[in-house]
């Protein structure tokens, strides 16, 4: 019993301590974005000086259009497309499995200069 209530005040200590490094860090983050506004933008563009809450303002705004509400949990195209692969492998003979890899290695190889090719300039 004892230590039950032991780990409850060592969560519950954790999570306030989580939320106020956060709320910390928001408001750094806000003051910096308030000061280069009214540094920058002021004098170069000539918009008007904004406040702290503006500030935050901007920082949810560009939240929204630029960085969404997508979920971090493994859960995006990128790891469907991770599942996809690898269970398209695990289905494959060790010869088949090569040739897809080579195959890949030739396709990105047009991405990328050869260790042997001189650079422009280079003779």
């Amino acid at each position: 019993m004892k230590e039950n209530i032991m780990n409850k005040k060592f969560w519950i200590k954790k999570v306030i301590g989580f939320t106020a490094m956060a709320a910390a860090f928001g408001s750094l983050l806000s003051y910096v974005v308030m000061r280069l506004w009214n540094g920058i933008l002021t004098e170069v563009v000539h918009v008007s000086p904004i406040s702290f809450l503006q500030a935050i303002g901007i920082l949810v705004l560009s939240k929204i259009l630029f960085g969404g509400f997508h979920s971090r949990g493994g859960c995006g195209p990128r790891q469907h497309w991770k599942n996809m692969m690898k269970e398209k492998l695990a289905h494959m003979s060790p010869e088949e499995r090569e040739k897809m890899k080579e195959e890949w290695r030739n396709k990105c190889r047009t991405w990328r200069r050869p260790n042997n090719e001189p650079q422009k300039g280079e003779q």
